[in-house]
């Protein structure tokens, strides 16, 4: 009889911290990389490494600017260096540099390591409470309080599975690099002002991932995420 009750109590226990789990809001982790860039490599890994862990949504971003060096980035997205461009503003930084991992839109370290990455997310990461995200099949939901500035929502696909990308020029020639949730699209649905609102999920290419952000406007702090 002690015996079963333990168990019971386990499995309360278990069942009341997988609830807590469901519940914890997702950690968006951003890669602004390059495969011309021969210090990028070992934030790539990094990068991928994280991103199969439940509370985290990985996402590499090729950057354009390193193109005119002798490789063009084959990801690379002139949008993509335009949102590197808006968190340089939103973090009061002057240049924009590869590799940047930009954690929740609140803080950004160079992401060489799994440690380094680890540990600006202690310092940067969402807490429960914020706006709910859901998305499903063709629409993504958002609701909660009103916040303190208007927010965009965000459509985003991205290829979940690792992608060997031979380099034939540049820093990096010879080398095949790995690359792991390459965003292909970024797509702006709308803006959020609280309240509960739904927005027209369009149909994506085949193999690609689904996520929504909710952003406090350009480079500014992640509010929510969900995968779709």
């Amino acid at each position: 009889m002690k015996r079963m009750i333990g168990l019971a109590a386990a499995l309360a226990v278990s069942t009341a911290a997988a609830g807590a789990w469901a519940q914890a809001p997702l950690q968006v982790v951003e890669l602004y990389t390059s495969q011309g860039c021969s210090s990028c490599p070992p934030a790539n890994a990094a990068v991928a490494q994280i991103s199969g862990r439940p509370e985290i949504l990985a996402l590499s971003f090729g950057v354009t600017y390193w193109d005119e060096l002798g490789w063009k980035d084959t990801f690379a997205q002139k949008k993509f260096t335009d949102r590197q461009w808006d968190y340089a503003r939103g973090l009061r930084h002057t240049q924009v540099a590869t590799p940047q991992v930009v954690l929740n839109g609140r803080l950004d370290v160079v992401g060489q390591s799994v440690a380094e990455i680890d540990a600006g997310l202690r310092r940067a990461a969402l807490a429960a409470g914020g706006p709910q995200v859901t998305v499903t099949g063709a629409a993504a939901a958002v609701s909660g309080a009103r916040p303190a500035r208007t927010a965009d929502v965000w459509l985003v696909r991205y290829d979940p599975n690792t992608v060997q990308v031979p380099i034939r020029r540049g820093e990096n020639t010879g080398k095949t690099l790995p690359h792991k949730n390459v965003v292909r699209e970024l797509t702006r649905l709308g803006d959020w002002n609280g309240g509960a609102k739904t927005y027209a999920v369009p149909a994506g290419p085949k193999g690609l991932a689904t996520a929504v952000l909710v952003q406090a406007g350009p480079g500014g702090p992640i509010l929510a995420a969900a995968k779709g």
